[in-house]
């Protein structure tokens, strides 16, 4: 499971399960983000969303379980990201200082 999977699973969710809006928003392909949602729900073993004919028209009940752990660990890698630059920021400081 890539971040990247989870990224476009919630964005499909925000875009109101529309696939090509999320493709939109997330600067990709509509076929990119697809083929990532199957791949994503192929490692998970479970549907995330319901589908008529080839449209997205739910969140199943496990993807609406899924969806709030896969926005926190999004949020989380996000946090994760800023720690090491603010990190990476003192220790900048703390070198031109000892110099």
């Amino acid at each position: 499971m890539k971040l990247q999977q989870l990224r476009y699973f919630c964005e499909v969710a925000r875009q109101g399960l529309s696939i090509s809006k999320a493709a939109a928003a997330l600067h990709t392909s509509q076929p990119g983000v697809s083929k990532q949602l199957a791949l994503l729900e192929a490692e998970l073993g479970v549907s995330v969303f319901t589908r008529n004919r080839n449209r997205v028209s739910a969140l199943t009940p496990a993807g609406r379980a899924l969806l709030a752990v896969a926005q926190r660990m999004l949020d989380d890698a996000e946090t994760l990201k800023r720690l090491a630059q603010d990190f990476g920021s003192r220790s900048e400081e703390h070198t031109s200082e000892l110099q």
